[in-house]
């Protein structure tokens, strides 16, 4: 049976108040097949657990489904699962997790996340020292040693050893970090399935494509990403609006309702447009506390990576950190770069977050053997390729030992050809000049989220430099990360970026775009790399965002460096660009290719 997943799309189409229950927010929704009535395969009741998150006490909502036929002599494995951010465990695409898994034979415990839906405590970002404790006190519950608040016990979930549960976690976005979270402060954790989740907050947020130091992570403050940061800041604070009569651990300072102190400081200094030295390192150190690149160390149970290619908030580039983290650890880890993301990209036949299609979806035909492998202890159930990605172009998913690296080089030519070899190099220079107010346009982060259409990616001529290769004579198929090396001329940056506020230093936005034979162009995922230029006086490398996509033949790549965005903070002030280029020193982009 085919399964469309349209409705999946459909979901983001919501106004912002009512983002609980979209679905580019919340986890993996899984229904089962339909069969006996629901009552008769599995049983769910209603439960709360107190526990400790830092520095206060408060309850955690959770639903428990229990399989038919599952006792203390008949124990089965268990399914752990919450919320992306701003739903809870009541949601369109939360609940369906413990019913999809109860059919299929496991106990589902699913609740709510801590400050979402009827838990008490503040939003703390999914840190492991709270959020993975409060999840912990759950695996607890599933290994038999605590009981909920109500007296019930679960004697029935299969242990490996006394008090060690046999258990799993699957869920997207926020419901993805808090698996890693909670597996790097409890070794207990049998395998997780994190779906479009985050590498290093501080990249996602404030992204910087150039200089990175560990994965995505730059010691140099990144780039503003203003639409979605603000968004998810207005959900949590606006939660009396979302969930009227909430629990008063919920509450913190008149400044900072629902966050933590430290996040609502964070999103102050990001929209302050200035960053000072001092203030922006704690940024940069709270961002990261709470993000898996400060913790994976401690991660040590079989990772299946989901990430969507449509993704403007949390890219392919995030997990490709985390994988190339956990793999050089030793952690048992595959990776899928499936259609959609936040950003939408669901197309038929994918997962389905709205009906669930578990055993005709690719992707879902791996969650069922990843838990199968590593819940059930099936050691003759194969897990699937290293790396498989979602190809537009094909049938079925591409598949790879690895995730490619670049093997195509391409030269930024001084009349603005992008050739094949150096040789081809024309000297030259060009200029543009970043305006006041943006100039370009990728997308409006929130415009699926709130039912509005978007407007076709665009730049505006004198604010922007473009490179444009030659008609295509094959198709291209670009997997991965484009890397750019660069190196501009900017007398007004240099002299400001001395200045001790990193607001100061040049900011620019590199893109690839595939240009049709009739003119048209598509900005693949409207995905940009954003950069705070370290040094005007160095080159510097870009790591744009991963993409599949192929560039058919008759097509031409364009490369684009341009001033601004206007899903981002830019430039403080006017500052002009010149880019010089000659056959022994000029720009370089390299592409991964497949064949």
């Amino acid at each position: 049976m085919e399964v469309h997943v349209s409705r999946a799309v459909s979901r983001f189409r919501r106004p912002l108040t009512l983002l609980a229950g979209a679905a580019l927010l919340a986890p993996l929704a899984l229904t089962g097949a339909p069969g006996a009535s629901a009552a008769d395969r599995y049983t769910v009741t209603p439960l709360e657990f107190t526990v400790r998150a830092g520095d206060r006490t408060c309850t955690v909502d959770a639903d428990l489904y229990r399989p038919a036929g599952v006792d203390a002599q008949h124990p089965a494995p268990a399914v752990l699962a919450t919320n992306g951010f701003g739903g809870s465990k009541s949601d369109g695409s939360t609940d369906t997790i413990g019913r999809a898994f109860a059919e299929r034979g496991y106990v589902g415990l699913v609740y709510s996340g801590l400050g979402f839906g009827r838990s008490g405590c503040l939003i703390t970002l999914d840190d492991p020292a709270i959020d993975g404790r409060a999840a912990s006190g759950l695996v607890d519950f599933l290994a038999g040693t605590r009981a909920a608040d109500d007296g019930t016990k679960a004697d029935y979930v299969t242990t490996d050893a006394p008090g060690d549960p046999v258990v799993g976690m699957i869920g997207g976005s926020y419901g993805g970090a808090v698996q890693l979270a909670t597996a790097s402060a409890d070794d207990r954790v049998d395998a997780l399935v994190p779906l479009i989740t985050w590498n290093d907050l501080a990249y996602s947020l404030a992204p910087n494509a150039a200089g990175a130091t560990r994965g995505v992570s730059s010691d140099t403050p990144g780039v503003f990403k203003w639409q979605w940061t603000n968004g998810f800041y207005l959900m949590g604070e606006g939660q009396p609006l979302l969930v009227p009569g909430l629990d008063p651990s919920r509450f913190g300072s008149p400044a900072c309702l629902h966050f933590a102190a430290q996040a609502c400081e964070t999103i102050r200094l990001l929209n302050s447009g200035r960053y000072p030295a001092a203030a922006t390192r704690d940024m940069l150190t709270y961002a990261r506390s709470v993000s898996p690149v400060s913790y994976l160390s401690g991660v040590t149970a079989p990772v299946l990576l989901v990430q969507g290619q449509a993704d403007s908030l949390f890219n392919l580039n995030e997990a490709t950190a985390t994988y190339r983290t956990l793999k050089a650890q030793g952690t048992t880890t595959k990776m899928i770069w499936q259609s959609w993301g936040h950003s939408g990209g669901s197309v038929p036949g994918e997962l389905d977050l709205a009906t669930g299609n578990l055993e005709t979806s690719y992707v879902g035909q791996r969650i069922l053997a990843w838990f199968d492998r590593y819940l059930r202890h099936d050691t003759s159930t194969a897990t699937g390729p290293e790396f498989a990605y979602y190809r537009d172009w094909a049938s079925g998913y591409g598949t790879a030992a690895a995730v490619p690296g670049t093997s195509r080089t391409m030269y930024l030519s001084g009349d603005g050809a992008l050739v094949d070899s150096r040789a081809e190099v024309v000297r030259g220079s060009r200029t543009y000049t970043n305006w006041l107010l943006p100039s370009s346009h990728s997308e409006s982060s929130l415009a699926g989220v709130i039912g509005l259409p978007d407007r076709a990616p665009y730049d505006i001529k004198g604010t922007y430099l473009d490179w444009t290769g030659a008609p295509l004579t094959a198709p291209l198929d670009v997997v991965g990360a484009p890397r750019a090396t660069l190196k501009v001329v900017s007398p007004k940056a240099r002299r400001a970026q001395g200045s001790g506020d990193a607001a100061d230093r040049l900011v620019l936005f590199t893109k690839i775009y595939d240009v049709a034979p009739d003119g048209t162009q598509k900005l693949v995922n409207r995905l940009v790399a954003p950069v705070r230029v370290p040094d005007v006086t160095r080159p510097f490398t870009v790591d744009l965002p991963g993409i599949v996509h192929r560039y058919a033949t008759g097509h031409r790549l364009r490369f684009v460096i341009a001033a601004s965005d206007d899903a981002y903070f830019g430039n403080r002030g006017v500052k002009p660009v010149t880019v010089v280029s000659t056959p022994q020193d000029t720009g370089v982009l390299e592409l991964p290719v497949v064949r």
